[in-house]
């Protein structure tokens, strides 16, 4: 144990170790989120009402971000089915970094929740059998049981996959298979419990659908796999991993299926709401058409639209699926599309009118949309660190001598 300890230390040096564009991306993301932490430093001492949420809304931009990223934290079975249950050799060999991400994600997700609270110290409410907030009553208590497990999850085998390729062997599915199959119905708990927080909100129309943790699922399979794939282009260009066109175009495919779920699921919305008619279709209206006059996320929501229905079509034909060009704009539409209709095209919505009928039209400040930057930039350096490791020891360049049946002895880094 002592020597693996070691071994992990001595791994971790890699993260000290890249050139000039490494270090400017490091030092990027290092001042955005000491930016992050200033407005978030700003907001712990004079608490909330530097934001724009009020009694009316009481949910905004932090929220939002933290559902969209649940999403993409949910997004890493797409490759966890297809690479240890049907040992589809291409995306077996880059499943690793998916599982990667969904820990960074669920690490943003985590510090969201954190902001959107004010004071950390109220933290200790949702803990399961510790706060008031009762578990299993309390559906937040039921979101940090999936949440944190989620994370323990990947870590585990993540880090357990890693530890078998540093001394050169391969991973036993006899001691991670339990855990695989069980972060499949655990990644798909993390959206649904989600899910059922705001439809399980009765004078929340818009919310009150039991559509809605299908639609979280659809467009999480959409978002997630297509942020996955910008990324995996990225590591193969920048590193010496090598990944096959044949899992990327695998992929694309998988999130044609998707989209088309996600736009049926939304069109049977869109219907229910329209042609019903009745009082409970304002929040619906609101987002698409304006409310008495107050109409801010009209334009975004049809933008949002556009660029998905845009994306599927580049996603469902095999000539723009494989093509990565247009690929790669059908990977950006989507994600800004899913984006805005996840986020602020399903909070604040729920939120309009009240309950006494005012429409209070939300938007982020300045101190919001700064927090949310740092900790997106806190994600993006803790993949990036993530990487670091990971990719030296994936590609053989970090190795550590196995021994006896003792346990490990001595280690050897060989560099490139």
């Amino acid at each position: 144990m002592v020597q693996i300890i070691r071994n992990f230390f001595i791994a971790l040096r890699q993260i000290v170790i890249g050139d000039k564009k490494y270090y400017a991306w490091v030092a990027f993301l290092s001042f955005l989120i000491l930016l992050g932490a200033s407005a978030y430093i700003g907001q712990l001492n004079r608490g909330l009402i530097i934001t724009a949420m009020r009694d009316q809304v009481s949910w905004g931009f932090y929220i939002s971000n933290f559902t969209f990223l649940v999403g993409v934290a949910a997004a890493a079975v797409l490759l966890v089915i297809p690479a240890y249950i049907y040992n589809f050799k291409p995306i077996k060999e880059i499943v690793l970094f998916g599982e990667l991400l969904a820990i960074s994600a669920i690490t943003m997700c985590i510090l969201f929740i954190m902001a959107d609270m004010g004071q950390p110290m109220r933290v200790w409410h949702i803990l399961p059998f510790i706060g008031t907030m009762n578990f299993p009553a309390s559906l937040l208590a039921w979101d940090v049981v999936v949440l944190n497990g989620y994370l323990a999850i990947n870590s585990i085998i993540a880090f357990y996959v890693l530890y078998r390729l540093s001394i050169g062997k391969e991973y036993k599915m006899s001691v991670i298979g339990p855990l695989i199959i069980l972060s499949i119905p655990w990644a798909v708990s993390i959206h649904t419990v989600t899910a059922f927080l705001y439809n399980g909100l009765s004078a929340r129309p818009f919310w009150n659908a039991s559509i809605l943790a299908p639609r979280f699922l659809a467009s999480a399979f959409c978002s997630g796999p297509a942020i996955m794939l910008i990324l995996f282009q990225l590591i193969r260009k920048l590193s010496d991993v090598e990944i096959e066109n044949k899992a990327i175009f695998k992929i694309a495919e998988l999130i044609a299926y998707a989209m088309a779920i996600n736009l049926f699921l939304l069109g049977a919305e869109v219907f229910k709401e329209f042609y019903s008619g009745s009082i409970h279709a304002e929040p619906m209206k609101y987002l698409y058409f304006g409310l008495h006059g107050q109409n801010k996320l009209v334009p975004w929501i049809w933008f949002a639209t556009v660029l998905n229905i845009t994306a599927f079509l580049l996603f469902l034909l095999p000539k723009t699926r494989e093509n990565f060009t247009t690929l790669n704009m059908a990977c950006v539409f989507v994600i800004i599309g899913v984006y805005i209709e996840k986020g602020m095209g399903l909070i604040t919505p729920g939120f309009v009118p009240d309950t006494l009928g005012e429409v209070y039209e939300y938007t982020p400040t300045t101190p919001e949309i700064l927090v949310a930057i740092g900790i997106w930039a806190f994600g993006a350096m803790l993949y990036t660190l993530l990487l670091k490791i990971a990719v030296p020891i994936y590609t053989g360049r970090v190795r550590f001598a196995s021994g006896t049946s003792e346990g490990l002895h001595g280690q050897e880094i060989r560099h490139s």
